[in-house]
């Protein structure tokens, strides 16, 4: 029985991760171990549990249908031992947080380096994505995006003070172009566009003036998928970016950048953590929140 436990947490990790070599690495065994043990596994309970290929590994019909039934109670395994660890005086364990690449050292870095720095046996992922990440389906603990659109039973909590977008180009770039002063200016421009990884189009600019909005997808001949990426090409006068003013405070202040159509990107933004409602949740996390909200009392948060 002990070791039909242990093969199906085994066998857990693996449908999750979707991955023999991720799941190995968190379990700390070799993937052909744990490759032998989910087959010896199968074999006992004679159905195959998962598909493998040379890229990726999804359950089975009943793989799903073993998930679905086992998730919950190994769910609450872990959740009931980190329990003991905050009853022990020692909060415990891991948190994993989806997050945007300029939102997590603006808004989730002082959070997250307080909580660890106070509980030194807790472990903080932070996984940078622009994709709409499911963060029950993936795992996650919270997600960190801007504005408050949420998905059903999700809870959100204001993380960062407001903020505005910028539109800017180096001094370089702006001297050989006439300046852009309206959102149709910019199909004149060379625009550093961003993918979005779920739905594989270009991610449109929004701008805003006296109560008119518009969307503009730029037309330009560079398309990244990082913000560190479009910024580089940015300061070397290749187009132009549109980002959160914070991201390019220095370049502002140094004058390697130079903000255009300044009136159309004064609609204020912010970041929020959102989190499913009727989850369990891990101590470490409450934790978090805590250091979150406390934050937000001493005035580092926007009042929502």
């Amino acid at each position: 029985m002990r070791d039909t436990v242990t093969d199906l947490a085994a066998f857990l990790r693996v449908a999750r991760e979707g991955s023999f070599t991720k799941a190995a690495a968190q379990l700390g065994v070799s993937q052909p171990a744990l490759s032998r043990t989910i087959r010896k596994l199968e074999a006992r309970l004679g159905v195959q549990l998962l598909t493998r290929s040379t890229r990726s590994v999804a359950p089975t019909e009943a793989g799903v249908r073993l998930m679905d039934t086992i998730g919950p109670h190994f769910d609450g395994i872990e959740a009931g031992l980190g329990e003991l660890s905050e009853l022990s005086g020692k909060p415990a364990g891991t948190l994993r947080i989806t997050s945007l690449e300029h939102a997590s050292p603006w808004a989730l870095a002082p959070a997250v380096s307080e909580l660890i720095s106070a509980y030194p046996d807790i472990t903080v992922e932070i996984s940078d994505s622009y994709a709409l990440v499911d963060i029950v389906a993936e795992r996650f603990d919270a997600g960190v995006r801007m504005g408050e659109q949420l998905a059903k039973d999700m809870i959100s909590l204001r993380i960062g003070p407001q903020f505005r977008m910028a539109l800017v180009g180096a001094p370089a770039y702006l001297g050989r172009r006439p300046t852009p002063l309206t959102p149709q200016d910019l199909t004149e421009h060379a625009c550093i566009d961003l993918r979005l990884p779920t739905s594989g189009g270009l991610w449109s600019w929004p701008f805003s003036k006296d109560g008119r909005h518009i969307k503009v997808r730029g037309d330009g001949r560079l398309v990244c998928s990082s913000l560190a990426l479009m910024l580089d090409f940015a300061r070397a006068g290749s187009g132009l970016v549109y980002v959160p003013e914070h991201v390019v405070a220095q370049d502002l202040a140094h004058g390697r950048l130079v903000k255009v159509m300044d009136d159309w990107c004064r609609t204020p933004l912010g970041y929020h953590l959102y989190y499913p409602g009727r989850r369990q949740h891990k101590p470490a996390f409450r934790l978090l929140l805590d250091v979150l909200r406390r934050q937000a009392h001493a005035g580092t948060v926007a009042p929502q």
